[in-house]
C-alpha cells in the first residue's frame, strides 16, 4: 500500500484545506449558535467541485476515486462536521445510483446535481426501523397501470428540508413485504433555496406525477446543527418504473453495498472532528498556565495530547485500509469498512471529550470550539449504524 499522495490527490487536499480555511471555520461559531443552515457555504463547496464526489466521468467529465473522496470529506470535516454531512449525503444518496441504474436513469437522476447547486436525501431510518433496516413498513404497491404507490414515513433524514430529490428503500407490496426495493423521487419543491433562505418550518410537497410528500419540522439537535434533518411522509406518491433503481426485490443488497461506501465517509467525518479537538486543544493548552507552567508542558495534559494523536494516527490507517479494500472490490470490504466506522467513531469522541476536560472550565463555555466538537461527536457514533452493529458484521464476518 503506497502511502504516497498523487499530485492530483494533493491539489484536492490544498483545495479543500484552503477552502475550510476561508469559508468554514472563520464563521462557523456563529452560524451554529444561530441554527442557521450554511447554503452560501454549501453552494461554495459545489462551486469548487467538491460535492457529489461520486458521481462518474460519464456525467461530470471527470471521476474522483473512492481514496480522494475520503480524504476531501476529511478535510472538510475539520472545518465542519455539519457542513461535511450535508454534503456526504449527496453521495450517500447518489451511490446506488451509480452502482446499481441504467445509463438512462443516471442522465434522469444524476445530471442536475451537475448543473447546479441541489441536494439529495437518502430516506432509510423510520421511527420503528433503526438498526433493524427489515422492520421498516414503507412500502411500494403496484396499480394496474404498471405504476406504484409510495406510502411510509422516514425520520432523521439529512437535508429533508432543502432536497431537491430522495432516495427511498421500501419494502415491496406490503409493510410486512420480505423483499426490499430502492425508488428515487425528483423534486424542486423549495426554490428559496436558492437564495439561501433557512427552513424553519413543516412542509408540503407536491409530486409531479401525484401524491405528497410531507416535510417535518426540522430537528433540534444536540449537535451538528449546521446539517438539516427531518422527518419525511409520502402519501400516495405515484412511481413509475423507470424511478425503480435495478431489481425491484434486490434492494437490501444495494443498501448493503452504499452502506459499506458510506461507513468509511463516516469514518472521514470522525476523523477530521478528532484531528481537529487535538488542534484547538492544543492551541489552548499551549496558552493556557497553570501552576507555574503552559498546561501542555504538565506531563498528565501532555500525556493526554499523545494519546490523542495516537488514536487519531490509528483511525486514519484504518479509514485508509476500508477505502483502499472498496477500491479495489474486496470481498473483505465490509468488515473494515466498519473497523473504520467504529474506530473513527471512539477517536471523535475521545478526542474531544478529552480536549473538552484538558480545557477545563472554560471547555464547558459555548464560546470554546471544543464545546461544540463534543456535541458533534456523539453521532458519528450512531449514524450509519450504531456501533453494537458494526461489532455484528465484524463478529459475522471473523466466524463465518
Amino acid at each position: 500500500m503506497d502511502f504516497n499522495l498523487s499530485d492530483t490527490q494533493q491539489m484536492y487536499l490544498e483545495t479543500v484545506s484552503k477552502f475550510v480555511e476561508n469559508e468554514i471555520t472563520p464563521h462557523v461559531m456563529s452560524l451554529e449558535k444561530g441554527h442557521h443552515f450554511p447554503w452560501e457555504i454549501i453552494k461554495k463547496a459545489w462551486e469548487v467541485g467538491i460535492l457529489n464526489l461520486c458521481i462518474p466521468e460519464s456525467i461530470k467529465g471527470y471521476e474522483v476515486d473512492i481514496v480522494s473522496s475520503a480524504l476531501i470529506i476529511r478535510e472538510l470535516s475539520y472545518g465542519d462536521t455539519g457542513i461535511s454531512t450535508s454534503a456526504m449525503c449527496n453521495d450517500l444518496a447518489n451511490a446506488v445510483i451509480v452502482q446499481h441504474a441504467n445509463d438512462e436513469q443516471k442522465e434522469d437522476f444524476l445530471r442536475r446535481f451537475v448543473q447546479e447547486p441541489v441536494l439529495a436525501s437518502f430516506c432509510l431510518t423510520e421511527p420503528g426501523a433503526g438498526s433493524d433496516n427489515m422492520g421498516m413498513t414503507t412500502f411500494i404497491k403496484k396499480q394496474a397501470d404498471g405504476t406504484y404507490l409510495l406510502n411510509g414515513t422516514k425520520c432523521f433524514i439529512t437535508n429533508a428540508s432543502y432536497a431537491a430529490q430522495f432516495t427511498v428503500f421500501c419494502k415491496v407490496g406490503s409493510p410486512t413485504g420480505n423483499f426490499m426495493a430502492c425508488v428515487i423521487i425528483p423534486s424542486s419543491h423549495f426554490d428559496g433555496v436558492k437564495f439561501g433562505l433557512s427552513v424553519t418550518e413543516s412542509n408540503e410537497i407536491s409530486v409531479r406525477n401525484g401524491g405528497r410528500i410531507i416535510i417535518g419540522k426540522p430537528e433540534d439537535k444536540l449537535g451538528q446543527r449546521l446539517s438539516n434533518t427531518a422527518s419525511v411522509t409520502f402519501e400516495d406518491v405515484v412511481i413509475e418504473s423507470n424511478q425503480i433503481i435495478g431489481n425491484r426485490r434486490l434492494g437490501f443488497k444495494y443498501l448493503i453495498d452504499v452502506l459499506d461506501y458510506a461507513r468509511p465517509m463516516v469514518a472521514a467525518i470522525g476523523v477530521g472532528l478528532a484531528r481537529r479537538a487535538l488542534d484547538v486543544t492544543i492551541s489552548y493548552t499551549k496558552e493556557r498556565k497553570q501552576f507555574g507552567k503552559r498546561i501542555c508542558d504538565l506531563p498528565v495534559a501532555r500525556d493526554m495530547l499523545v494519546q490523542m494523536w495516537k488514536r487519531i494516527e490509528l483511525a486514519e490507517l484504518a479509514l485508509l485500509k476500508a477505502v483502499v479494500e472498496i477500491r479495489d472490490n474486496s470481498p473483505n470490504r465490509g468488515i473494515y469498512a466498519s473497523l473504520a466506522k467504529n474506530v473513527a467513531a471512539e477517536t471523535a469522541l475521545f478526542c474531544a471529550n478529552e480536549g473538552l476536560h484538558l480545557h477545563g472550565g472554560y471547555g464547558f463555555m459555548s464560546e470554546y470550539e471544543i464545546s461544540k466538537l463534543a456535541r458533534d461527536a456523539y453521532i458519528i457514533d450512531i449514524y450509519e449504524g450504531v456501533r453494537e452493529v458494526q461489532n455484528m458484521i465484524i463478529g459475522r464476518e471473523i466466524v463465518q
